[in-house]
């Protein structure tokens, strides 16, 4: 295996190290638990590696997927108002954690994965 790790979808194996970076930046979405914005995870892993094209790509997806979502948790909450923001935003919420999860497990075994419902705001 070479130095150089492969691009998504080019179907060549995935280092550990490329691996467990890709997974720890959709997985540090989660230190939202914490009170730091979903988004600060996958940035940091996309500037500190953004020369990896493995890694890049899923800390880009990553980002888009927080940024997106973050954008329909306000609509949600703003709609609390109009009372279908109390359906919503819960549904937002679980929506997010499970395609967080999913996504980790997908990148941990090596698979190259896409968010749904993402608008792509860094490419």
């Amino acid at each position: 295996m070479t130095s150089e790790t492969p691009t998504p979808g080019s179907g060549e194996p995935v280092s550990d190290e490329a691996r467990n970076w890709a997974m720890a930046s959709h997985l540090s979405a989660l230190v939202m638990f914490i009170g730091v914005p979903s988004v600060v995870g996958p940035l940091v892993a996309w500037l500190i590696k953004k020369d990896d094209p493995y890694i890049a790509y899923h800390a880009k997806e990553a980002l888009n997927f927080n940024i997106s979502f973050m954008i329909y948790g306000i609509v949600a909450a703003v709609l609390i108002l109009l009372a279908i923001g109390l359906i919503l935003l819960p549904a937002v919420f679980v929506t997010w954690l499970v395609l967080v999860v999913l996504a980790a497990v997908k990148t941990s075994s090596g698979e190259d994965y896409r968010y749904p419902l993402t608008i792509r705001f860094v490419t």
